[in-house]
């Protein structure tokens, strides 16, 4: 039996997170879900994301600074930002999820991906 591909979703609002969860879930990924960057970087040494969805406003390290490093570790990693921020200042990612968050916007992110 294969293994689901994973998913990091740094998120530090609960909704948000949940919503994330659940359509990451229904397209077929196990979910890691980290609260804030440190956590996510911490369990760097546990996991292997083949996608990231990293919220740009995070408490502690910014979501800019998480970007880079998951980049940094991770490097085949598909990463998302995901913000109420202009998109003009999204850092370098492989795209972009403005909020408020559709399954539909994910999910045509998420298509040449499919697990």
């Amino acid at each position: 039996m294969n293994a689901r591909p994973l998913a990091l979703v740094v998120e530090d609002s609960d909704d948000q997170s949940a919503l994330l969860r659940h359509l990451l879930e229904r397209q077929g990924y196990e979910v890691f879900s980290a609260p804030n960057a440190e956590v996510a970087v911490a369990a760097f040494v546990n996991i292997e994301p083949r996608v990231a969805i990293l919220d740009l406003r995070l408490p502690g390290m910014s979501g800019t600074e998480c970007a880079r490093l998951v980049r940094e570790r991770f490097p085949d990693c598909f990463i998302i930002v995901s913000s109420v921020l202009d998109a003009a200042d999204y850092p370098a990612a492989d795209a972009a999820l403005p909020k408020p968050i559709t399954g539909a916007d994910l999910r045509k992110l998420l298509e040449g991906l499919a697990p």
